[in-house]
């Protein structure tokens, strides 16, 4: 008997045929009856590229909005000076202030999922980069969280932009719904985040690019995708 998992998640996992590669709509049938929890699991696509990652020339990042949202409430801040902090507010940031926040942040206050400020203030915030980094909370132009335009961004990710980048190893993991969502609206997340991470393919790049798609609940097994759906 395997000892890392509980009964529950060895039923759920006999519904998984090991070897077998679904397409996306028998995949999401499938996390959608193996989630094995009470609450309302996430649903996480993993994909593992061949790129090399420490190669400044093969990093793989970027944005994609998830056209029927993340199914998370996402705590946005913003820090910004003068009439941008009204806009922020105005656009439904969660947070939004100016020298306050940052000193707050510096404090060890980190009660947010996305920050988002204007180049004005970036270099204090810079400052920060101990305590934003290893969260994975400063921001950056490429993730759209440096900018003037507030009010764009900050509906953005309240309404499900999520960020992708590629680990140490290789793999990009975000999540694209939950498991109460409709099949429909999963399947749109999925292809629209499958398209954003293969057209995001380093330029130079030589080999296989897609090694592969695992699609999983929180607490559910991992799904295999077949890689034709990105095709």
């Amino acid at each position: 008997m395997d000892k890392k998992h509980g009964k529950k998640y060895l039923e759920k996992k006999k519904l998984v045929e090991a070897t077998k590669q679904y397409n996306l709509e028998e995949a999401v049938a499938l996390v959608k009856k193996t989630a094995p929890s009470k609450f309302d699991e996430s649903v996480g696509l993993s994909m593992r590229l061949g790129v090399d990652p420490k190669k400044s020339d093969q990093q793989v990042r970027g944005t994609v909005v998830l056209p029927s949202g993340s199914g998370k409430k996402i705590k946005v801040m913003v820090i910004s000076k003068g009439d941008k902090v009204a806009e922020a507010t105005k656009a439904g940031a969660d947070l939004a202030g100016s020298e306050e926040l940052i000193e707050k942040i510096s404090g060890g206050f980190l009660d947010f999922d996305v920050l988002i400020v204007t180049p004005d203030v970036m270099g204090q915030v810079g400052k920060l980069g101990k305590v934003l980094g290893p969260k994975g909370l400063m921001p950056t132009t490429k993730s759209g969280t440096v900018t003037m335009d507030i009010a764009k961004a900050v509906g953005e990710f309240k309404a499900g932009k999520v960020e992708f980048k590629v680990d140490k190893a290789g793999n990009i993991n975000l999540p694209v719904g939950k498991v109460s969502f409709e099949s429909k609206d999963l399947i749109q997340n999925l292809t629209k985040v499958i398209n954003a991470i293969m057209a995001a393919k380093p330029s130079g790049f030589k080999g296989i690019y897609l090694k592969s798609i695992t699609l999983s609940s929180t607490m559910g097994p991992g799904i295999k995708i077949s890689q034709s759906v990105a095709n």
